[in-house]
């Protein structure tokens, strides 16, 4: 998988450069509505019930303030709204931008 060459804040906006070149920008509002969290999505225990994820699903006017690298496999994002609890892979920034 290919890594971020560089990652940074503009606007509304998270912009990567990736390791082949491209460039994306994501909106924020977007990478919000999409957090891999539990809180966000849910999960589901072993007998097969699903907890969480049951909260908005838009999120007007939030945006990105920060991001810490998490190991070298993603990125953790932290939103205006006060969430940060969602691990963004590489692939899966790769294919919000492709949407």
């Amino acid at each position: 998988m290919l890594r971020p060459a560089s990652v940074e804040i503009v606007g509304a906006f998270l912009a990567i450069r990736w390791e082949d070149g491209r460039e994306d920008f994501l909106a924020a509002e977007r990478l919000r509505e999409e957090s891999p969290s539990a809180e966000n999505k849910g999960e589901v225990d072993v007998l097969g019930r699903r907890w969480g994820g049951d909260g908005p699903r838009r999120f007007p006017g939030v945006t990105v303030t920060g991001w810490t690298q998490v190991g070298n496999y993603a990125l953790s994002l932290e939103f205006s709204d006060g969430h940060r609890s969602g691990i963004y892979s590489w692939e899966l920034l790769r294919s919000l931008a492709k949407t």
